[in-house]
């Protein structure tokens, strides 16, 4: 290489420069993976500490290589190589005290988020260090404040569940034990009136019928399995079905049905199921409705080709803010809302018309928005009216499903 000297380099000069700093380069890079391979569970820090004492030590041993092969005298070598030394001392230091603890402490301030999220709690937003680890604390923050809407949304269902099956074993033990109290008294021969006892226990069968048809209707609605059968129907001849279901508890508390544009409507849909969202409407409307009123049943179509019935009773209905709570499941209203007749259990008494568990709403809903429709809830001028949107064609395919 004594070309060098003279200033110029031919060929070789050059590819024996490039082979060593190759050789040189290659050498300290697997000796590098090496070292990063037995510390790959180390820190971060460590991690990249390696790297950067990498870079730097492929950079020192070939400069210091291709110096030997120059056969420069050895004064310049050893003051060439204390310049590299102190260099590469300080070089390290320097990326120690920025890159590496920079890196350490980004990571410890998501690690401190991230346990704060498993704690159940909410990061605030900070900056973490660099610009990729700000953008992952902000995931974290956004990840635990859905988190916690989510785990406070749970605690409410939760306290919803407990409550709605508090009212449901409430709603069951009371007809079977007034159903044991009456069987025992004929058992034993002391009923005053055998034909009332018996009809009495009768009417409670049916109540408590009712509401476990009303539990699985609500469990077929919730799991997605409730299959309609849809056919053309005409809604005059649904709302006559529903009102003869609830005629007679309407009759005990003089309660008068009445309707208006219902007749000449046709819509899409399964006459079963929509006959029951009516009648769980009016038998709302009918606990509910101050005794010598009117309800009224109404329908109009609107101008997007859906079908509106209402049902307008004229009771006080429900405070404006519980208005997006009346149909959900096991929800009940203030005791105004929620006062019912007392049962009647004489002769005549026939099937309540609903049983206060917060089911009747809750099933309408759910066969309206399987039809493909919305339920609404509003306080009008004349009273408190609960109206159903649905369409009147047929409904899209992932509607139907």
């Amino acid at each position: 290489m004594t070309g060098m000297f003279d200033g110029m380099l031919d060929a070789g000069d050059v590819g024996l420069i490039v082979l060593t700093t190759t050789a040189c380069t290659a050498v300290v890079t697997g000796l590098a993976l090496a070292v990063l391979r037995w510390n790959r569970r180390g820190p971060v820090a460590s991690q990249v500490a390696v790297v950067v004492a990498a870079a730097v030590a492929s950079i020192v041993a070939s400069v210091v290589a291709v110096m030997v092969e120059m056969f420069i005298s050895a004064h310049d070598l050893v003051v060439l190589s204390t310049v590299i030394v102190v260099s590469t001392v300080m070089s390290l230091a320097a990326a120690w005290l920025t890159t590496a603890r920079a890196v350490r402490r980004s990571v410890g301030t998501l690690t401190r988020s991230a346990q704060r999220i498993a704690d159940g709690g909410v990061v605030a937003p900070t900056a973490a260090g660099w610009r990729e680890f700000d953008d992952l604390h902000t995931q974290l923050v956004d990840t635990s404040e859905r988190l916690a809407a989510t785990r406070l949304e749970i605690d409410k269902l939760d306290a919803a569940r407990r409550q709605f099956f508090a009212w449901i074993s409430h709603d069951l033990r009371t007809p079977l034990a007034g159903i044991r109290a009456m069987t025992e008294a004929l058992d034993d021969d002391v009923a005053p009136d055998r034909d009332a006892y018996v009809r009495t226990i009768r009417a409670k069968v049916d109540t408590v019928t009712a509401l476990v048809d009303d539990l699985f209707e609500l469990s077929t609605l919730q799991s997605g399995t409730l299959r309609l059968e849809r056919e053309l129907v005409v809604l005059l001849d649904l709302v006559s079905d529903a009102v003869v279901d609830v005629r007679a508890a309407a009759t005990r508390r003089g309660v008068r049905i009445v309707q208006s544009g219902v007749e000449g409507h046709l819509l899409w849909a399964d006459p079963r199921e929509l006959t029951r969202a009516i009648g769980n409407l009016l038998a709302n409307a009918v606990r509910h409705a101050p005794a010598g009123t009117d309800i009224l049943v109404s329908a109009h179509t609107r101008d997007d080709d859906h079908l509106v019935i209402s049902v307008l009773d004229h009771g006080s209905g429900v405070d404006v803010t519980d208005l997006g709570h009346l149909f959900d499941v096991g929800w009940r209203a203030n005791d105004a809302r929620t006062t019912e007749p007392p049962p009647d259990t004489g002769p005549d008494a026939g099937p309540s018309t609903g049983h206060g568990a917060g089911l009747g709403l809750a099933i309408v809903r759910g066969i309206v928005e399987a039809h493909g429709g919305e339920v609404a809830a509003a306080h009008v001028p004349d009273g408190f009216e609960l109206a159903v949107m649905l369409p009147r064609g047929r409904a899209p395919a992932a509607a139907r499903s």
